[in-house]
């Protein structure tokens, strides 16, 4: 099947879905009023709550929830062939996702811009909200420490990426300045910002004198660096202390200096980069080599799917950024379509391209089953595949390899940083959620938060031995992200489905979603937590299996509560959803 053909189907379902089934949920279900008092006007305080314009906004968000997750999900879920693969992450996007991210954005703007975890108190109770949270907690720690160590290794592997991205900050923090306090449009010099970190990104591929390589630096591989480290951990550990000095910085300041310009860059830079490979795609016209589906492979992909792909199809982390920074930032409520359900429809079209970028890349059926031939292999191998496939992608447009090997890196790493700092900043506001819960006023103190989210995340990264090496104690608690994560979107689903139910709204566009997904989650946590992670499984790994198993009896406790609150016969909540007037 040819590669172009599918990308067609794929990019018309999600316009139809926008176009229409937004459209309706908007207007029918969600009733989205242009007059109500948002909470970032309600509540603006030049910090977190800042009325924001909603392409600004939506680079905010689309960028948040970007990261390199849907890169990676859709890149290991074609082992079980590109058909399955590809009708979640389109039917996914539109009828999950979509309805997903945007419903969490409404709810939270309805309700003073409070995060899905503090709503879970309002709407199924104080002890719920408190697993939760605790969910929360686990997903973002996660989160954070695997992102730290793919944006640090990057920078190890592609040092001519390091130069355009860190470039980004002072041209960002330029424009924040030219926006807010001289009402420049922000447009223009976002795009020149862009066009100036893809001219270092050629000169640096060509120039080794730019290219920030401390591994050479400190005499090369076989060298010895710090504290008597190799020179490649030594330089690791120096990009993981560069990268959270940053986040600790970029979490804490006001939205506008920061966090907003240079999200706004990072939208035209994906919007960019799937321009780049679309076009890539339409003038190499590749042939799909990958098999449809693979009879051979040693797991099954059903219920596994649908927790590999994740934020490729839908993410309980989009649910957190939607209520955590996106709903304290939109300036009307009916901008929550463009932002919520659109910025979902990117993350498709970026899910959708990985896909394709990797099941194109080989040459035959064989050498793709070669390289994926298990699961195992298709998680250690998915990541490389794509940044190869895009590559070959983009030298359709006569982009020399090395340049856009480049590039593809840089992308990568500014929309993981991006999700790195947006996931400290949310982890500060759950931090001193659980201050003001449990009376501990120094903990809802912000720079207080954001040393233990950063000190934590560090932690997590440099002191267990994980998998992947050293700094790699993240991918410790790794294989517990995809259902966590998924747990996450389906009790969001379901909150959603109370809230509306209280409204006297169909809630059926929540509930069938949540349903399958809850029933895929947790029939697949379970398989994992009993027959794997236990003592039952071939290679026991306690800690998965007691914090799984955590998880697990926490999120059937909260689905169980959630749904006893679901069937009552309820009235509408006099503290939800009051309009500010």
């Amino acid at each position: 099947m040819s590669g172009i053909l599918a990308a067609v189907i794929g990019l018309v379902v999600f316009a139809l879905g926008y176009r229409y089934y937004s459209k309706l949920v908007a207007e029918k279900i969600f009733r989205l009023d242009p007059n109500y008092v948002t909470p970032a006007h309600k509540y603006e305080d030049g910090v977190d709550f800042v009325p924001t314009n909603k392409f600004v906004l939506w680079g905010h968000h689309f960028t948040s929830v970007a990261g390199a997750a849907p890169i990676l999900g859709p890149a290991i879920a074609v082992y079980w062939g590109w058909l399955p693969a590809l009708l979640w992450v389109v039917l996914g996007t539109v009828f999950a996702a979509g309805v997903h991210d945007f419903g969490t954005l409404v709810l939270s703007v309805r309700n003073k811009g409070q995060s899905i975890g503090t709503l879970a108190d309002k709407l199924i109770g104080q002890r719920a909200k408190m697993l939760f949270l605790f969910i929360i907690l686990i997903l973002v720690l996660m989160v954070n420490a695997v992102f730290a160590w793919v944006i640090a290794n990057l920078f190890v592997s592609y040092p001519a990426s390091v130069l355009p991205v860190f470039i980004q900050i002072p041209l960002a923090i330029w424009i924040g300045h030219a926006v807010y306090k001289r009402k420049t449009k922000m447009l223009g010099p976002s795009l020149a910002a862009l066009a100036v970190m893809y001219l270092f990104a050629i000169i640096s591929s060509k120039w080794g004198l730019l290219q920030i390589d401390l591994v050479q630096y400190m005499g090369g591989e076989g060298s010895t660096g710090l504290f008597g480290m190799g020179a490649v951990n030594s330089a690791f550990l120096i990009w993981i202390v560069i990268l959270m000095a940053y986040v600790y910085i970029a979490s804490t300041i006001p939205v506008w200096k920061l966090l907003q310009p240079r999200d706004f860059i990072n939208s035209h830079q994906l919007i960019v980069g799937l321009l780049i490979l679309y076009l890539g795609l339409l003038f190499t016209n590749p042939e799909i080599t990958a098999p449809i589906t693979n009879p051979g492979a040693d797991t099954s992909w059903f219920p596994l799917l649908f927790i590999t792909v994740a934020c490729g199809a839908i993410s309980g982390f989009h649910g957190l950024v939607s209520s955590g920074t996106s709903s304290k930032q939109l300036n009307r409520e009916t901008d929550a379509r463009f932002v919520g359900y659109f910025g979902a429809v990117g993350e498709g079209s970026l899910a959708l391209i990985s896909i394709l970028a990797v099941v194109t890349f080989f040459g035959s059926t064989d050498e793709f089953l070669a390289t994926y031939s298990s699961f195992q292999a298709a998680n250690g191998s998915g990541l490389n595949v794509f940044v190869e496939g895009a590559s070959a992608l983009a030298t359709g447009l006569m982009i020399p390899p090395e340049i856009a090997g480049t590039i593809v890196s840089v992308i990568i790493v500014s929309f993981a940083a991006t999700t790195l700092d947006t996931a400290v900043r949310m982890m500060r506001y759950i931090i001193s959620e659980l201050g003001m819960e449990y009376n501990v006023p120094a903990l809802s103190k912000k720079h207080v938060a954001t040393s233990l989210a950063v000190i934590s995340s560090t932690v997590l990264v440099l002191l267990p031995e994980g998998s992947k090496g050293f700094g790699s104690g993240g991918y410790l608690l790794w294989p517990l992200f995809g259902t966590s994560n998924q747990l996450l979107a389906g009790i969001s689903l379901l909150l959603l489905s109370i809230w509306l139910k209280k409204r006297g709204s169909n809630y059926l566009i929540t509930l069938i979603p949540m349903v399958f997904l809850m029933f895929m989650t947790l029939w697949a946590m379970f398989q994992k937590v009993i027959f794997e992670w236990s003592w039952f499984g071939s290679d026991p790994k306690m800690l998965l299996f007691v914090l799984g198993a955590i998880i697990f009896v926490f999120a059937v406790w909260i689905v169980l509560t959630a749904f006893s609150a679901l069937t009552r016969s309820m009235k509408t909540s006099d503290d939800l959803d009051k309009t500010a007037k």
